[in-house]
């Protein structure tokens, strides 16, 4: 009973944590006149006094016990942030989250070269699905540019980086101390970016950049506490509600309609998604089961 209680809750913190993530996405495209990097530094000098909160609430060492590989995934993450903001300014923020969620198959790709991980064939079909997807997503929807495409691309690709270096650091790192070093480096390097390209905020503006570092906080911490509830292979596929949730806010809220086979291109990507991570964690399962 207890079992199906927290599979409950973490299915629960899960869907609050995509609603969150959606909301954070339609304030950055609604400040898509802004420059990416000052959306870099208000998203992430919100979220880390919040981070340092939660730091000294769980008493764990902020110096952590790796800082370069812990600096190494905040430069990363915030390439892949930055990326993606822009990405928003310039696509429907619906197909730049789709898009964005390739970063899961990037990280395949390179944890086969780095950490010598091997792919199924399976898996290499989910991939190529996933691509004709990519395919039907940009040749039906004509507010989507190369220069769109590319940039969103290298964003998951970046994102791809992150899964694997987080693999890397495993348990030996506190989940608030990598978040807290993700969103330090985002702040000074959004930060010194906002010394280049600034664009001040206007009325309404400051209170919705304000937000922005709350609502991407809380998405995190209500993301963080899905996964402690229950196991991975449960949450993941609930994860990739976000892509759905933010289609439909940018169609009502935004006006960004999405065709039909636009549409399809999504669902081919979200497919592809699941299915892959459902192989890779049968084939872990099967392994640790093994042994």
């Amino acid at each position: 009973m207890r079992d199906l209680t927290d599979s409950g809750k973490a299915v629960g913190y899960i869907l609050l944590s995509s609603i969150a993530f959606t909301f954070m996405n339609i304030l950055i495209k609604y400040l898509q006149h802004l420059p990416a990097l000052e959306l870099v530094f208000f998203r992430s000098f919100g979220a880390l006094i919040f981070g340092l909160i939660w730091i000294n609430r769980v008493g764990v060492p902020i110096k952590g016990n790796n800082q370069k590989i812990l600096i190494l995934r905040g430069i990363v993450g915030v390439t892949s942030m930055a990326l993606y903001f822009r990405a928003i300014q310039l696509m429907p923020v619906g197909s730049a989250i789709s898009l964005r969620y390739l970063a899961p198959f990037f990280a395949a790709g390179l944890a086969i070269v780095i950490l010598g991980e091997r792919m199924k064939g399976i898996q290499w079909f989910y991939f190529v699905l996933a691509f004709a997807g990519i395919l039907l997503l940009k040749g039906f929807d004509p507010r989507i540019t190369m220069t769109g495409l590319i940039i969103i691309l290298i964003s998951a690709l970046f994102s791809g980086m992150v899964f694997v270096i987080i693999r890397k650091i495993g348990h030996s790192e506190h989940p608030a101390v990598v978040v807290n070093y993700f969103m330090t480096v985002a702040s000074i390097v959004g930060g010194v970016g906002c010394l280049f390209q600034w664009v001040t905020p206007e009325g309404k503006e400051w209170l919705i950049v304000g937000s922005v570092g709350i609502v991407g906080f809380a998405a995190q911490y209500l993301m963080t506490r899905g996964f402690q509830y229950a196991e991975t292979n449960l949450i993941v596929p609930f994860k990739y509600s976000e892509v759905v949730f933010t289609v439909i806010a940018g169609w009502l809220l935004l006006g960004e309609y999405q065709t039909w086979q636009a549409l399809v291109g999504i669902a081919i990507i979200i497919f592809a998604l699941v299915g892959n991570f459902l192989t890779r964690n049968e084939s872990l399962r099967k392994k640790v089961v093994s042994k």
